[in-house]
């Protein structure tokens, strides 16, 4: 919120302006350690005009980069001896704005007493119940400094590696579309003008050229029933991945596919263990590092497996027990698993085993394009001979007859 105020400097100069804060009583110790006396403060109206700033959600969306450096920078500063307070309001001034709000709220609480990981969890859409517990517990067993650099590293790691996935993805996505775009585009404006020479002449039509024909007839006077079917099985599939079996399904899906599916597998097998090693050594008992883990790993999956350890842990068995025998885990994870229980070193192990898994991950992502593309030339090339064997070639056979 923001505040107008009239205040008088310790010189006696009257002077105004508008500070930021949660709430008014936040305000005023503000202007006061600034060394001024308040004449007068009260909130600033809102406009009834709508801010596309500050109005619309999606305006409002903290991004994830802006999360990974606002890590970084803290963990730098509070590195550098700066104190919370000050580092908070300091990061809040170079911040965007829908990301300023938050920290100077942020930096209020911790200034009025509360707990940095109680600040942060009144914003559980920007900040995940993994940040959160992992500040929790660093503020506990006094080690903050430290668990700042191990999320910090973690937040750039993981932003890394999902900035690598979306942009192997995007190439493809993009190809299809266009594809079926031009496609479309074809069987609406030039397949028609074609099949008008194939019909007035009156020869036997082939199978092949008849659907294609029927599919132009069709786009041409029912296009807007092909948009609705499109949006429909788009909303459908929104509504059945927002649904727990929906999701469950999509998960267990995910890891079948070809190709893909081992990509996903390694994805999730490197957070799992990323995860699990940044909350054991920011000193989270291992009962709880499963739990917060299960949550942020992603898929379904990997979520039973991980709550399978943890209940065979609580009754005293190892976690290595459960991923030794799932078929979604494979030997080498569960053999580093093994050994890091056996030397008491799990965090360490754990770490390693996401450093390999990511380096393959970005391998793979780096060749993904080029693994692409052929696959892609083929789906070019085949439906271009769909056209050539459906239109024109009737239209040679015609041609050669006359």
């Amino acid at each position: 919120m923001k505040f107008n105020y009239q205040a008088r400097t310790a010189g006696g100069v009257v002077q105004t302006g508008t500070v930021e804060a949660p709430t008014k009583d936040t305000a005023i110790e503000t202007l006061h350690r600034y060394g001024l006396i308040i004449l007068e403060i009260a909130e600033e109206k809102k406009g009834f005009g709508l801010s596309l700033g500050s109005e619309l959600p999606f305006f409002n969306k903290v991004k994830s980069q802006d999360i990974v450096v606002f890590s970084r920078q803290l963990a730098v500063l509070f590195d550098a001896q700066v104190p919370l307070v000050q580092a908070l309001r300091t990061l809040a001034e170079q911040s965007p704005p829908t990301l300023k709000k938050i920290v100077v709220e942020i930096a209020g609480d911790v200034d009025s007493g509360t707990a940095l990981s109680q600040s942060l969890e009144k914003f559980s859409k920007v900040f995940s119940f993994f940040y959160v517990s992992v500040v929790r517990a660093g503020e506990a067993s006094g080690r903050l400094q430290e668990v700042l650099n191990y999320l910090a590293d973690h937040e750039e790691r993981s932003y890394d590696l999902n900035k690598k996935v979306k942009g192997a993805l995007t190439y493809p996505i993009f190809i299809i579309s266009s594809l079926v775009a031009v496609g479309a585009a074809m069987m609406i404006f030039v397949v028609p003008q074609l099949t008008s020479v194939l019909e007035e002449s009156g020869q036997e039509l082939p199978v092949l050229t008849k659907l294609i024909i029927a599919l132009s007839d069709f786009l041409r006077g029912y296009w807007w029933l092909g948009i609705l079917i499109i949006i429909g099985i788009v909303v459908g599939i929104m509504y059945a991945l927002k649904t727990p079996a929906g999701r469950d399904y999509w998960d267990k899906i995910k890891l079948k596919l070809p190709i893909f599916g081992n990509i996903f597998k390694k994805i999730y097998l490197a957070r799992f263990s990323e995860n699990l090693s940044t909350l054991i050594k920011g000193g989270i008992p291992i009962i709880q590092s499963l739990t917060i883990t299960a949550d942020v790993v992603g898929n379904a999956v990997y979520k039973a497996i991980i709550l399978k350890a943890r209940e065979e842990v609580r009754r005293g068995s190892t976690i290595n027990s459960v991923f030794a025998s799932s078929a979604s885990v494979p030997p080498m994870v569960a053999q580093m698993i093994m050994i890091g229980e056996q030397t008491g070193r799990l965090d360490v192990l754990l770490n390693k085993v996401a450093v390999f898994f990511k380096k393959d991950v970005d391998n793979i992502m780096e060749n993904l394009t080029s693994l692409i593309q052929p696959v892609l030339i083929l789906i070019l090339g085949g439906a271009a001979g769909v056209l050539v064997a459906a239109i024109l070639l009737p239209i040679y056979n015609l041609s050669s007859g006359l």
